[in-house]
């Protein structure tokens, strides 16, 4: 054996139970020797030596009935503390969590609105306060993720596909935020919410198993996810999947003004716009995509304006699907699974007359707080690569 594979192993080992107690939460020797296949000594040293270097602490006992109690371990998460926010054009939605995945605090507050908004000293102080919340000041953050509409070139920094995210153009937004939270000791990432998206459903969502997939999310807004062999395709500028302002055909039956031609595939597919297609076709205007369960409510009437909907969000991925010919095309609409199952059956029909691939459409998994969710899913991969030296994954983690 060469000198110093002993080390190499003795990290190895570390880094596995490092992962396991990560995965699994607090475990005992037993639980551990099993996981990670070490002999009861070897995994009684494993833990003195990381207990005595502070990554792990002991944390009660389990067990129970007639049986001995058994010392419980985990990771120590004061090691590291991350942040992740969902930044909408309203609110800043913000999780502290320590590096064990302990969310230590969640604060929610309103954004500032309008050109010439101070949005950065709104940003920082809802952090700021979420910090706080958890007995921490900016200071302690390793780690910033940040979910937002738009994408960030890798370039420049600077946000783009983002007109109404207002305050937010012409600077380079990782790197004055960098600035602002405390310069270099906190590493700060603002990644595309539909990425973001695309990165929980790989995680829990309905694409656990996809290698390719298209994930398309209609409100609010219109946006895409291109996943590749399981990574998040961003494109030269940070732009691939902005298809918001990709020019379709309006190919549904009902006239509702839209120049035939050709329209921006977000304003196809906007509130007013499916509103409007909404009562053409007799139906109840107003409340833009919840007329999707008023027309479901309707049975056989509402089934025109579905079939007319399903044209319109068909023609505008029929281009990726051709090109990418993905294993599977998610849809995301928020108004409930039931309601979106139709409207993707629909889509596929549609789909399946325009292009070769037979792709199917399903519904996406990743609900209400998902963005903040991969934000946090994204920070403490970056943390847990830097502080544990393990893998960070490559879909939920921004290059």
């Amino acid at each position: 054996m060469r000198a110093g594979s002993p080390r190499l192993l003795r990290e190895i080992n570390d880094r596995v139970a490092i992962e396991a107690m990560l995965a699994g939460g607090p475990l005992t020797r037993a639980e551990l020797e099993t996981l990670i296949g070490l002999s009861k000594p070897a995994t009684a040293q494993l833990l003195a030596r990381l207990e005595s270097e502070g990554t792990v602490r002991r944390c009660g006992l389990r067990g129970g009935g007639r049986g001995p109690r058994a010392q419980l371990w985990r990771v120590n998460g004061a090691l590291a503390h991350v942040a992740a926010v969902d930044l909408t054009p309203r609110t800043v939605d913000v999780a502290v969590a320590d590096i064990a995945g302990a969310v230590l605090a969640e604060h929610r507050a309103p954004m500032p609105r309008g050109r010439g908004a101070d949005v950065l000293s709104a940003f920082v102080a809802a952090l700021d306060h979420a910090a706080a919340m958890a007995s921490l000041t900016r200071a302690d953050l390793r780690h910033v993720v940040v979910g937002s509409p738009g994408a960030v070139d890798p370039r420049t920094g600077r946000l783009g596909f983002a007109p109404h995210l207002p305050g937010w153009e012409g600077f380079d937004v990782p790197g004055r935020l960098r600035e602002l939270l405390g310069g270099d000791h906190v590493d700060v990432v603002v990644e595309n919410d539909v990425n973001l998206l695309a990165a929980e459903e790989m995680a829990t969502g309905r694409a656990v198993d996809a290698r390719d997939f298209v994930l398309l999310c209609l409100t609010p807004g219109v946006g895409s996810a291109v996943v590749i062999n399981r990574t998040v395709l961003r494109g030269a500028t940070g732009g691939a999947g902005e298809i918001d302002w990709m020019r379709v055909p309006d190919r549904a039956d009902r006239d509702t003004g839209v120049d035939r031609r050709g329209a921006r595939f977000g304003d196809l597919l906007g509130s007013a716009a499916v509103s409007r297609l909404a009562q053409a076709h007799g139906l109840p205007a107003g409340g833009g995509w919840a007329v999707l369960r008023r027309a479901l409510a309707t049975g056989p009437a509402g089934r025109p304006f579905l079939t007319d909907l399903a044209r319109r969000v068909a023609t505008g991925i029929a281009g990726v699907v051709s090109v990418v010919d993905p294993e599977l095309v998610l849809l995301s609409v928020g108004v409930g699974e039931p309601g979106v199952r139709v409207l993707c059956d629909l889509v596929a029909d549609e789909l399946h007359r325009m292009v070769v691939p037979r792709t199917p459409v399903e519904p996406a998994r990743a609900g209400a707080g998902a963005v903040r969710s991969g934000a946090l899913r994204s920070a403490l991969a970056l943390a847990r690569e830097r502080v544990f030296g393990l893998p960070a994954v490559p879909p939920s983690v921004p290059r």
